[in-house]
């Protein structure tokens, strides 16, 4: 069975609930982790009492309440990058340190770090750091055989959809992913062998890795499709 221990960053949230009650109807020992509890995963030293699991669900994440680039505070700036970047990036730190071959990482991403989002560009902004994170450092954790993917869910019945944005996507009639969907797409993605993917979820769809373009190479003569050394 796999995995048959995990830990969920954001478990008190209304995604994170859906993901440790999946797990745990698999019959996986879950550490549930959240601001509620103690855990801040913005918070290095933090990460540090973080042992060895065999999945880790990296799914905390904030949004802001600011869509106008003028009126955004310092404060709520920095909290979204620190929640939603930085506790990403120390936690793939730790676990790479930790996990063992066949283990696997899972971050919550969202469609918002696959497009523009005018009602909210920081939350993108943080997004777009995540899916570019996760595509980067997967060559790295796959030399030891450990998978990392991202899952990119459109708008959840959550509480971060919230005021005019819920207002205006129930006047749109525009349907909502249950979070148990996102958290199917999670396990999904943690038994795929892929890794460096990011995993659209979408109401009525079936999750799949996005496919991605890739970057226009040189057009220089004999140097025609060269990729460069990244």
């Amino acid at each position: 069975m796999f995995p048959r221990t995990a830990l969920v960053t954001g478990a008190s949230g209304g995604i994170g609930q859906a993901i440790v009650g999946r797990l745990e109807r698999e019959g996986t020992e879950v550490q549930e982790l959240d601001l509620v509890t103690g855990f801040d995963v913005s918070d290095p030293t933090a990460w540090q009492s973080v042992d060895r699991v065999e999945l880790a669900c990296l799914n905390a994440g904030v949004a802001t309440s600011t869509p106008s680039i003028t009126e955004l505070t310092g404060d709520e700036y920095r909290r979204a990058i620190a929640v939603n970047v930085h506790g990403v990036v120390y936690g793939v730190r730790r676990l790479a340190r930790e996990l063992e071959k066949g283990d696997a990482i899972v971050v919550t991403a969202s469609l918002a770090g696959l497009t523009g989002v005018e009602s909210d560009p920081i939350y993108a902004l943080t997004k777009h750091a995540v899916v570019g994170f996760v595509r980067s450092v997967a060559p790295q954790l796959a030399e030891r055989e450990i998978r990392i993917n991202a899952v990119c869910p459109g708008f959840a019945d959550t509480p971060m959809v919230a005021g005019e944005l819920r207002a205006a996507l129930e006047d749109a009639e525009f349907p909502l992913l249950r979070p148990e969907d996102v958290a199917e797409a999670v396990l999904l993605a943690a038994r795929s062998d892929r890794t460096g993917e990011a995993w659209i979820v979408q109401p009525g769809r079936d999750p799949e890795p996005y496919r991605f373009r890739g970057i226009p190479g040189p057009r220089v003569v004999g140097k025609e499709g060269v990729s460069p050394p990244l």
